[in-house]
């Protein structure tokens, strides 16, 4: 039998928690920042809407449990941002602080796509650029904000809506927007937001797509079983000076994230994307015992477990392609698990190259790359012993079903496309859907019918992410090891309270989980940064500061000063 190249693709939905816990209930508190909101309207229908369209072609894409809450939060009107806020605030009424804020951060975004296709968000964009902050907050008209205001919500809303007779009146109108048009235009973005989760299942029981999970608010998984478990891959780390191990949090993650996609998708998860595609040998039996069936990680977490280093020649193409483009068993005393590898460089052409390339050449370069994967392959099977020297005129078809796996973020890849990739995915998808040797599946289509035939021993399987196969991003810095001392001292004060149980103490433990999060330790310390590094900052400790108020236990001193002033000099 003739197989085509199988080729899965793992879109990744993830937004921090914003939300900050004001001690008297889960459901109050505050969002600190819009991104949930602003990329509900520009990242997460339209991906599957644009799939929808290419009937053949089958996806996975993964939606963490706490962004769905969050898009809840909106989607009902109870979720509230700074920029929210001013947005539907009378231009009247902005004090002088308010302008300031405006001025410095409507603009946020990339300006080449977001905002210079839109004339009027140009204009204002180069009038701050030109003549300064300063200059705008002395000369600014009410109604220069009242545009701004709009603009920021318009230019976040997907070209595939723009057809939409109200976006199309918006983006014509362009000027001298009032407060009404801006009420509106939060009203539209709660109506895309509500289509989102309707959108995806509604897929998923028509069988193009399949939908997947990750733990409850996307923590680091091996770090919670052992902090310890940093010198894997990196011995000579520093670690916190408090040791943290809590895997019984573990189990918790994942019931909470399997309830929540039964409820919202009437039926059980297949697929769990760990955070950051971070594993170990010791997470993988709650995994299993939880019921999933596959996990996926990187190419260089694979390379680690078989102690192999994959080449690449002079395209980029990984010149072993038997041992990345497979399905391999995970064996545990529950279950069996598959685990599914991403080829790297492929996810990143997607992820940081090609918005800077035409369509079409992005196009013909990622199915170039396809191509030879499956000559390479063909290859590889008519050739097993690599001694002997490859003959490649009589290797045409494949004989194996073999599985190529772009996984990456859904999300911000898209701000450096023109049309926030529009042109290139439709792009891809005409040609994908036309290529008679390439298929493209979801994850369970591939394993179901072509169960793994190799195995790595749980011991064997390296604890790594996809960041350099280590967990440096989130740990062994100065600021990352303060944060996890905090976090561990916040952990064993709730140690201490047994009656503080899920059911009678909800928002005890809502604020663990929160704190428990990656992306914390993302932002903190070298790395990463951003101009929101101190709400990040901020929105930690609040969350650390919701379980010991959530308690009554007095709150440590340190969580009232950013961590970056905790350091010694």
């Amino acid at each position: 039998m003739s197989h085509p190249l199988y080729v899965a693709f793992i879109w990744h939905q993830h937004q921090p928690i914003y939300k900050s816990y004001n001690g008297a209930s889960v459901a109050s508190g505050q969002y600190h920042l819009p991104w949930v909101r602003l990329h509900g309207t520009k990242d997460y229908l339209d991906l599957v809407l644009l799939l929808e369209s290419y009937p053949k072609l089958h996806q996975t894409v993964n939606l963490v449990p706490t962004l769905i809450l969050q898009l809840e939060d909106y989607i009902a009107g109870t979720a509230f941002d700074p920029y929210l806020t001013l947005g539907l605030t009378s231009t009247e009424q902005l004090n002088q602080h308010q302008k300031q804020f405006i001025i410095e951060h409507f603009f946020d975004g990339n300006h080449y796509t977001l905002i210079d296709p839109h004339p009027r968000y140009r204009e204002l964009y180069e009038s701050r650029q030109d003549k300064g902050k300063e200059w705008c907050l002395n000369n600014w008209t009410l109604e220069d904000y009242s545009d701004l205001l709009a603009w920021h919500n318009l230019a976040w809303i997907d070209p595939l809506f723009w057809d939409d007779p109200d976006i199309a009146r918006w983006l014509e109108q362009g000027r001298n927007f009032t407060l009404s048009d801006r009420q509106r235009i939060y009203s539209k973005q709660r109506e895309i937001l509500s289509r989102i989760i309707p959108q995806h299942r509604k897929m998923q029981d028509a069988g193009q797509l399949e939908i997947t999970t990750s733990p409850y608010t996307h923590p680091i998984l091996p770090l919670l079983v052992d902090t310890n478990s940093g010198h894997v891959a990196v011995p000579e780390m520093s670690l916190p000076q408090q040791r943290f191990q809590w895997e019984e949090d573990i189990p918790r993650h994942l019931q909470k994230a399997w309830q929540m996609y039964t409820e919202k998708f009437g039926r059980a998860p297949r697929g769990l994307w760990p955070s950051e595609q971070s594993v170990s040998p010791e997470i993988l039996p709650y995994i299993a015992e939880a019921g999933f069936n596959w996990i996926c990680s990187d190419e260089i977490v694979l390379g680690c477990s078989i102690n192999h280093f994959f080449h690449r020649d002079e395209r980029g193409n990984v010149t072993e392609p038997e041992l990345l483009y497979r399905p391999y068993r995970l064996e545990t005393d529950h279950k069996d698990l598959a685990i599914v590898f991403r080829d790297h460089h492929l996810s990143d052409l997607i992820g940081f190259t090609y918005g800077s390339m035409s369509p079409t050449k992005a196009t013909a370069d990622f199915l170039g790359h396809l191509d030879g994967i499956r000559a390479s392959l063909a290859i590889a099977e008519c050739n097993p012993d690599t001694s002997k020297p490859q003959q490649s005129e009589a290797c045409s078809g494949l004989e194996q079903p073999w599985l190529v796996t772009i996984a990456l973020d859904g999300e911000n890849c898209w701000e450096n496309y023109s049309e926030d990739g529009l042109p290139f995915l439709q792009c891809l998808y005409q040609s994908l859907s036309d290529h008679p040797h390439i298929k493209l599946v979801t994850v369970s289509e591939f394993i179901e019918p072509f169960s793994p035939t190799e195995t790595i021993p749980i011991s064997q399987l390296h604890s790594g992410s996809w960041i350099d196969g280590s967990f440096t991003t989130w740990i062994g810095d100065p600021v990352k090891n303060q944060a996890w001392d905090l976090l561990s001292a916040a952990r064993q004060t709730l140690a201490k309270h047994p009656e503080a149980t899920e059911e009678n103490n909800p928002e005890v433990w809502e604020a663990l989980y929160a704190a428990e999060g990656s992306d914390w330790f993302w932002w903190f310390g070298e790395g990463h940064s951003s101009n929101q590094d101190a709400v990040f900052d901020q929105l930690f400790r609040e969350h650390l500061s919701g379980i010991y108020r959530a308690l009554n236990e007095p709150m440590p001193p340190n969580l009232k000063h950013p961590l970056v002033s905790l350091q010694v000099p």
